[in-house]
């Protein structure tokens, strides 16, 4: 039996085949080229137990390409690897290597590889939250402007209605309506795709079942369920609702020993997009969901407005779980008993 493991670069690979005693059959540094990578690990497909992948940011076309070459593939969680901290020298090589090896053992820490049909439509989500991002911080600059020239206090939803006309009767100066209009341009431009890019949302996701079930929870729109589903997944691939509700990064993070605290882990290891999803309808619960506003209002109490909006995240993130895996809607008795 051969392992494979591929230290994975911006514009190169490191590719190692090991035998079962992690002695090295053969390895070489090769371009991101498909074709070159495959013909390498050509002559010992039949015997490889797999090909191990880092999670970088570049993995999608390295990982469909051996796929479609028929060679089994595991993406390595390199978040949860861990090398010995001894190794006196480590490289590329090595590196490729310790993949095979753990691989070898059965002790290598996996990311779940989705369809790419599943990965471009989440993507698509994840752009509209990019777009989303920026179009903010242009709206954010024309009310610094206009606080700054007229002491104006003007909301959001204002400035998205202004026109250019709108601007030239503000009586501002001519460099500071230049500027105003300026960023106004993006906002209408980035608005406009924005709204492109939630109507090609709607069209994949509106049929689907679950985004249904998913929009009866309080605080949970279109958007947010679009978010949720598609960063989530096939829900079958967490065992339990801890799990889940750690990916989503709602859990705490802390090494206990004796009932004292001994430090704490990584509070980032998890889906920051779920995470945002969750606070964000957190937010939206409490303002129109009266359980929801009284769960908070006893955490809050007890703590303080941002663990109290954590807590309430956690229990939404906990319904999530139950309703994609029951396949029933929203229950606010079973949530907030």
């Amino acid at each position: 039996m051969k392992y494979s493991g591929i230290d994975l670069h911006s514009n190169n690979s490191v590719v190692t085949v090991t035998d079962e005693g992690d002695r090295v059959v053969a390895e070489k540094r090769l371009p991101n080229d498909l074709s070159k990578i495959v013909a390498f690990l050509l002559p010992w497909r039949d015997e490889l137990a797999g090909v191990v992948v880092e999670s970088t940011y570049n993995w999608y076309w390295l990982v469909d390409g051996l796929q479609e070459a028929g060679f089994e593939v595991k993406l390595a969680n390199t978040g949860a690897i861990k090398k010995y901290d001894g190794l006196k020298h480590s490289g590329d090589e090595a590196d490729a290597r310790h993949l095979a090896h753990l691989l070898r053992l059965g002790i290598l820490p996996t990311g779940t590889i989705l369809p790419p049909e599943h990965r471009a439509t989440r993507d698509l989500a994840r752009k509209r939250m990019q777009l989303v991002r920026s179009r903010t911080s242009h709206i954010l600059a024309i009310e610094n402007i206009l606080a700054r020239e007229r002491a104006v206090k003007i909301t959001s939803n204002q400035i998205k209605r202004l026109t250019a006309v709108d601007v030239d009767q503000m009586g501002l100066s001519a460099d500071v309506a230049l500027a105003v209009q300026s960023n106004l341009a993006v906002v209408t431009t980035l608005g406009a795709q924005i709204e492109l890019l939630e109507k090609r949302l709607q069209e994949k996701l509106g049929e689907r079942p679950e985004y249904a079930l998913l929009t009866s929870v309080p605080g949970i729109g279109r958007i947010l369920a679009a978010i949720i589903l598609l960063e989530t997944g096939p829900i079958e691939r967490f065992d339990a609702v801890g799990n889940y509700a750690s990916y989503a990064r709602c859990v705490d993070s802390q090494r206990l020993s004796n009932g004292k605290k001994k430090g704490e882990g990584n509070a980032k290891n998890g889906n920051k997009y779920l995470v945002w999803a969750f606070v964000e309808a957190a937010n939206f619960a409490l303002r129109f969901n009266a359980e929801a506003k009284r769960f908070y209002e006893r955490k809050k109490a007890r703590t303080n407005n941002v663990v109290a909006t954590k807590a309430l995240a956690h229990k939404l993130a906990r319904a999530c779980f139950h309703i994609l895996k029951e396949r029933a809607p929203f229950d606010t008795r079973r949530c907030f008993a």
